[in-house]
């Protein structure tokens, strides 16, 4: 039996593959045989989505592990009974927090509608047409600049000219979470809010997981057509189930379990029936497939860790805040380490066009969380889910009219069936929270 030395040398016969060689051999296959089905789309290692993934990761852990140090330094030398001074304010708010778990949220914000307080029919029906109207607006514009913005080129003046595309997904994120931190913040100061007392740095682990979510979203859509990634997100309540079982611990009803296999039905229908077409972004690659199976798995960890920080007394604008701070954070220090905060500043200047679309993005974003909030709390998730079942609907075809997307008729159907499953939940849980509310006694006045 030879020695490793042996092996590397004289008995191996291979001289020139030594141990430190083999993992940069390694990474060269992996990434060759990742980009292999889009190599028309690469023009260097900085395009390889691998490679700029565990880039984005490096730059976040070098503000989340001294962070984390930092944190146990502070727990361990007991500094909230022995701290003072200027920074003791700011270290309790980010390490210990001012309150302890509640059972129930109390929260100005998302407080339950009172029926019979919230004015005429007619209020009502013009609220919730504002409601509607506003998140559809939002939510399809934002869709049509985000496939417009990873799909197409810019600069080009005649349609023989190739122009120049913007790559860097990581830049439209962090210009998503700053304005959405500016609004949110403003909102704080400007309404009346409930007491915080989460930890901040709680929000660090729900803020990279939607940041992560952000990036594979944007990213995808240079290896997917963007029909696939609305039937992606409008499948992702089977991963949220899973990671419901895993995070919180949740049991779910036969129904749940049912329309989530018929998603996956209808979802399968409409991939296994994609034609190819001459534009690169409406080709289901093996890449893109990937990329959605992490955008879904980064999202369904971000709402179930948000999920159990309701569980401390804040409002929905305040999560809104404290994860979009943290997004800001992690994004704008990974981007001035790789040096790519300024070459998109650069990008920006030499088209004006890409500048207008990127504020047009982070607005529509930032509008539509406010919409979300204010709809839930006006008329409940389930009016809130059929809003959003309708604008993934109307997006689908809206980008098969712009972006010239072809569904077959089997495709067709299979996107039929995901909608008729969220249609069914839909309705499934109203029931379900109907019957239990006959249930329950009427609470007396006093």
């Amino acid at each position: 039996m030879c020695c490793a030395r042996c092996q590397a040398t004289e008995c191996g016969k291979m001289p020139s593959f030594s141990w430190r060689v083999w993992p940069a051999f390694v990474l060269l296959l992996f990434t060759s045989t990742v980009a292999a089905d889009e190599s028309l789309l690469l023009e260097g290692w900085h395009d390889v989505w691998p490679l700029r993934f565990l880039v984005n990761m490096l730059g976040y852990f070098t503000i989340i592990i001294p962070g984390y140090f930092l944190i146990r330094y502070f727990k361990r030398t007991n500094y909230l009974e022995t701290g003072s001074g200027f920074c003791f304010p700011i270290i309790k708010t980010c390490v210990y927090g001012s309150e302890a778990k509640t059972g129930l949220l109390d929260d100005v914000s998302v407080a339950p509608r009172k029926e019979g307080d919230s004015g005429s029919s007619v209020r009502q029906v013009i609220k919730l047409i504002f409601c509607a109207v506003g998140l559809q607006v939002s939510y399809l514009t934002w869709g049509v600049l985000q496939e417009r913005v990873m799909t197409r080129s810019y600069g080009a003046t005649t349609p023989e000219e190739e122009g120049e595309k913007f790559k860097d997904s990581q830049f439209l994120v962090f210009m998503n979470r700053i304005l959405a931190l500016t609004v949110s913040g403003l909102w704080c100061i400007l309404f009346k809010q409930p007491r915080h007392g989460a930890p901040m740095f709680k929000y660090s682990f729900a803020s990279l997981s939607n940041i992560m979510s952000s990036w594979c979203q944007y990213e995808a859509l240079k290896y997917i057509s963007f029909p696939t990634q609305v039937l992606a997100k409008a499948s992702k309540v089977i991963p949220v189930m899973l990671m419901g079982k895993i995070v919180s611990h949740k049991s779910y009803e036969y129904w749940e379990y049912f329309t989530a296999v018929l998603i996956s039905v209808g979802v399968s229908m409409f991939l296994l029936s994609s034609t190819p077409s001459k534009h690169p972004s409406t080709v289901t690659t093996f890449s893109g497939v990937i990329i959605l199976v992490g955008y879904i798995a980064f999202d369904s960890f971000t709402s179930n860790w948000q999920d159990n920080l309701f569980k401390y007394k804040m409002s929905s604008v305040q999560m809104m805040f404290g994860v979009n701070l943290f997004s800001c954070l992690f994004t704008v220090g990974s981007l001035l380490e790789q040096g790519a905060f300024f070459d998109s500043l650069a990008f920006m200047t030499r088209h004006s066009e890409f500048a207008l679309h990127s504020l047009l993005l982070s607005v529509c974003s930032a509008c539509g969380q406010l919409f979300i909030f204010y709809t839930i709390n006006q008329f409940g998730a389930a009016v809130f889910t059929i809003i959003m079942t309708l604008r993934q609907a109307f997006a689908i075809l809206l980008s098969c009219f712009l972006y010239g997307h072809a569904v077959t008729l089997v495709g067709g159907f299979g996107v039929g069936v995901v909608f008729l499953a969220l249609f069914l939940r839909v309705y499934a849980r109203s029931r379900m929270k109907s019957g239990r509310r006959s249930a329950q006694p009427l609470p007396q006045k006093v």
